[in-house]
């Protein structure tokens, strides 16, 4: 079985809705997965727009989720800590989602969601890491990889 990650909000390679980005609500989109293979200990999720003008702009990265997790509401909370599952801080400065704000006229970005499977339950990292630092460790932790790519643009 392979790992997958969907949204009921938007399908892969679709437009993300206004009500998840900065002119919207700005909340974290629904998401959903399975197919994690055995030995899962935890989940972490990153999002990324690699199109962002100063290179790659971290939006959110939620990690130390526990192995039997197997979505995500929409709306998360933005709290840096919430039981067990941890947030990293974002270059919006903040723990938690924010969402899509690509500069006005500056064509589509690419958002990607991406979900690790991990092989620990929990990632040794600073109390409040950033994104980058969620991601260079997740790379050495990886069991499986899925990615969810939505669009945006103003």
């Amino acid at each position: 079985m392979t790992l997958t990650l969907t949204s009921p909000a938007f399908q892969h390679g679709e437009r993300i809705p206004v009500f998840y980005t900065c002119e919207g609500k700005d909340l974290s989109p629904p998401l959903k997965w399975s197919g994690a293979p055995a030995g899962t200990r935890s989940f972490a999720l990153i999002c990324s727009d690699p199109d962002a003008p100063v290179g790659t702009w971290y939006h959110w990265a939620i990690f130390d989720l526990p192995a039997e997790t197997t979505h995500l509401d929409a709306g998360y909370p933005r709290n840096a800590r919430t039981g067990m599952v941890r947030q990293a801080i974002s270059d919006f400065n903040r723990a938690g989602y924010g969402g899509p704000c690509p500069p006005k006229g500056h064509g589509a970005h690419h958002y990607h969601f991406r979900l690790f499977a991990l092989g620990v339950a929990s990632l040794k990292l600073a109390d409040i890491p950033h994104c980058r630092d969620v991601e260079r460790v997740c790379a050495q932790q990886v069991l499986a990889e899925a990615t969810l790519t939505g669009l945006y643009e103003r």
